[in-house]
């Protein structure tokens, strides 16, 4: 696997504002998505690629690179977008449609829902910079995609931690027969889980990534990266911190959540990158309800209900409560 470093020390600039999520010289991967979804295609004709003039900022470039003639640009019309892709699926194809996450939910919700869910057709909708992976303000940052995309009957939603899980997440949502929809990490994107002995994502399935008697961090996407930090650094003050990693949302692996809380005296935190309103907090909150499951201590660290600021991402992740350091912070509170 070609792995390379990140830069030692960010610079808060501009730049900072659309910089990697990677902490300072963590090992990372380029364009695990473009490059899986390349790989995956070259036996399957039927596989195609659509975006809304943004090839390379969610790595489909690569693909139209690969096979131009199954690639198809369709300009900033999100819209148009999910409808042809529906119009696609409807012949047999499977196609893969990118755009930013504010885009591809907000902008064109209602044609994933009436062309492409309520239809049952095999749209791949894969969207960049979700959650609070951007610091160019609410214009830019979904932080309430998941509660959108949850709520769509019959569609499948996926929030991968890291290369390796967009890696191996991309032949296994274009073989599911279906809609999906997976908030996609571009560029150089961080890698962790190969750390994980044994670790393999599987749709529909959380994994328990380590294990600890006082806390429980269930968490998805790049906050499950954070929790896996704020674990390292509370064992050594011998605060056990045990991690469910939960990359599919819906439909969410209940059977997994609540084995891991019943039995257990420990206190849970739900860490998620999007609004603590509508996202995995409140799913799991409700699971936990609806099975007679009580944990000793429920908390969520996710994004406030808010329009959230502008600016550099690492100062953001700090004020926001999402950064190692702060996450860490929050927990200990918590704790008491």
């Amino acid at each position: 696997m070609n792995t390379a470093v990140a830069d030692k020390k960010p610079r808060l600039t501009t730049s900072a504002m659309i910089a990697s999520i990677a902490s300072e010289g963590q090992r990372v991967k380029a364009a695990p998505f473009g490059k899986a979804l390349v790989e995956y295609a070259a036996n399957r004709p039927e596989v195609v690629g659509l975006t809304a003039d943004l090839a390379k900022y969610t790595d489909l470039h690569l693909f139209a690179q690969a096979y131009p003639e199954r690639f198809f640009q369709m300009g900033m019309a999100e819209q148009l977008l999910m409808a042809t892709a529906g119009g696609l699926a409807k012949e047999g194809l499977v196609p893969f449609a990118t755009t930013y996450a504010v885009f591809g939910t907000r902008r064109a919700y209602d044609f994933i829902h009436q062309v492409i869910a309520e239809e049952k057709l095999n749209v791949k909708i894969c969207c960049a910079l979700p959650g609070l992976t951007t610091g160019y303000g609410p214009s830019h940052q979904a932080t309430e995609d998941l509660a959108m995309m949850r709520a769509v009957p019959g569609l499948t939603v996926v929030d991968p931690c890291d290369a390796l899980d967009i890696e191996q997440a991309v032949p296994q949502i274009a073989a599911h027969q279906g809609p999906v929809y997976m908030r996609l990490l571009r560029g150089n994107v961080p890698l962790v889980l190969d750390e994980i002995e044994g670790y393999r994502f599987e749709l529909g399935k959380a994994k328990m990534l380590r294990e600890g008697n006082e806390v429980l961090v269930i968490s998805s996407g790049l906050l499950t990266m954070r929790a896996l930090e704020v674990a390292a650094d509370l064992a050594k003050d011998r605060i056990g911190v045990a991690v469910l990693h939960c990359p599919t949302i819906k439909p969410l692996d209940e059977a997994a959540i609540v084995e891991a809380v019943r039995y257990k005296h420990r206190m849970v935190v739900v860490a998620e990158n999007h609004s603590v309103v509508g996202g995995l907090g409140e799913a799991v909150a409700s699971a936990l309800l609806r099975h007679g499951v009580q944990p000793a201590g429920f908390h969520l660290a996710g994004l406030p209900d808010a329009f959230l600021d502008a600016g550099a991402l690492p100062t953001l992740h700090d004020r926001y409560g999402i950064s190692r350091e702060a996450l860490g912070v929050r927990v200990r509170q918590w704790l008491g």
